[in-house]
């Protein structure tokens, strides 16, 4: 009898803005996949998400790119967040990022990024900094 085992990884990443925390936290995502700052910024990708709150705003737009990771073979090393908003009931997001699609001559393999999470996920802003938090399932 087989049984899959998961694993998680807890992603944390800050910003002066919640634009900026949102990119660092959508590299933070692909460091566990591999070393992006080897990765080419050959294709983009642009999305307009909506979610009901931040919190879902965040897992949609992780889970988006991982989307494209996973139909397309893709990785993204550049991240461009231009504008998160919130207002009654919903926020929504516009957002760019570049990649390429894996090679394993160029980019080291590191781990596969299964899918996002809710779990242990914060999104708070203290001291003029935006933090959050999050954990993937491997």
């Amino acid at each position: 009898m087989h049984e899959e085992h998961t694993a998680d990884v807890l992603v944390i990443a800050y910003g002066r803005t919640l634009e900026e925390a949102f990119e660092n936290a959508a590299r933070g995502v692909y460091e566990v996949v591999t070393d992006t700052s080897r990765v080419e910024p050959r294709r983009r990708v642009d999305a307009s998400i909506e979610g009901i709150d931040l919190e879902n705003l965040l897992y949609r737009f992780i889970e988006n790119l991982i989307a494209y990771t996973d139909s397309e073979g893709l990785v993204f090393g550049l991240f461009r967040v231009c504008k998160i908003e919130c207002s009654g009931e919903s926020c929504s997001i516009v957002a760019s990022a570049w990649g390429e699609e894996f090679d394993p001559s160029r980019h080291e393999h590191r781990t596969i990024v299964k899918a996002m999470t809710y779990a242990d996920m914060e999104i708070k802003e203290e001291n003029g900094c935006w933090r959050v938090q999050f954990v993937v399932d491997i």
